[in-house]
């Protein structure tokens, strides 16, 4: 049953991917490949992956007034996602995303950001109640940063926990680290935030000490296939992958991660098994190309 409710605030693009047997290198024209054209965007994935997993859903995005735009919104109604604000821009097109797969799941993307990069702080006030009123709030960084900042104050003053996950990396205030109740970054987010290379579990453990310090609650640092490093009152809690699976694309692996999480907390799901259900929501994704079609349903995942 949906109950608590989760706001996500953020992008939404159109994903056109091809898949290719290797990355080009700069200069270079690789013929041959499998192209989709899917729906995406970090925020977008996002909504969709904790709507699909059993959230109570709202997405605050921007469109272009186009046939992409029209497309999504179309899309997000049909997975049970409230869009009361979803805004269009008039003049800018929908964000689309450029993405190249290579034959080990590796990917690279460019996004041109379109209509998402002009989602403002004044059309998120008018949101506001939507945000008060929510559980959870949880942001990326394919939208303006004032933006993002502007929610995260709106937020911890009402008391919803706030969720950011810092992707695309990029540096951080230290005012929004102090209004994050979970942080949620990969291993290069993870380095940039904190000055620490990231590349097993005890070099995530002196990452996470330096964002601990910047005020952050609880640090989920995701480890790819060795799964999730928590730190929460502190302590570290190493939380491994528990099947493991072949990777076909990585695109949308983090986003479902952190949806799944969302929904998990939102359920009063203890905090490490929250993140063992966010990795297993997360492993079925990179069994799958593209974006939102590889996201998982709740009963697609199995529970120990």
């Amino acid at each position: 049953m949906k109950t608590k409710k989760i706001i996500v605030l953020g992008s939404c693009n159109t994903d056109m991917v091809i898949k290719t047997d290797r990355l080009p290198v700069p200069g270079e024209t690789i013929l041959g490949g499998e192209f989709l054209m899917t729906p995406g965007g970090k925020g977008a994935n996002q909504a969709v992956a904790a709507s699909r997993l059993g959230g109570n859903v709202s997405f605050i995005t921007k469109t272009g007034n186009d046939i992409f735009g029209r497309q999504s919104l179309e899309l997000y109604q049909n997975e049970n996602i409230n869009t009361d604000c979803i805004f269009s821009d008039p003049e800018n097109p929908s964000g689309v995303a450029l993405i190249t797969v290579d034959k080990n799941a590796e990917n690279c993307i460019v996004v041109a950001s379109g209509a998402n990069k002009t989602l403002s702080k004044e059309e998120v006030d008018t949101c506001r109640a939507h945000i008060e009123n929510a559980d959870i709030l949880l942001m990326q960084f394919e939208i303006p940063m004032e933006t993002v900042e502007y929610a995260a104050e709106i937020a911890a003053k009402a008391g919803v926990k706030v969720i950011i996950n810092p992707a695309p990396a990029s540096h951080i205030s230290d005012e929004l680290l102090k209004n994050t109740h979970v942080l949620i970054p990969n291993m290069t987010e993870a380095e940039i935030i904190s000055g620490i290379k990231v590349s097993d579990w005890e070099s995530a453990k002196k990452a996470a000490d330096i964002m601990n310090e910047k005020g952050v609650d609880i640090i989920i640092i995701t480890l790819g296939s060795l799964g999730a490093l928590l730190k929460m009152d502190g302590e570290y809690y190493e939380v491994p992958v528990e099947v493991k699976v072949k990777a076909v694309d990585t695109t949308a692996a983090g986003d479902t991660f952190c949806g799944a999480l969302c929904v998990a907390i939102s359920e009063d799901m203890p905090i490490r098994e929250a993140i063992a259900f966010a990795n297993r929501a997360a492993g079925i994704t990179v069994t799958k190309m593209g974006a939102q079609v590889s996201i998982p349903y709740r009963k697609d995942i199995t529970l120990p």
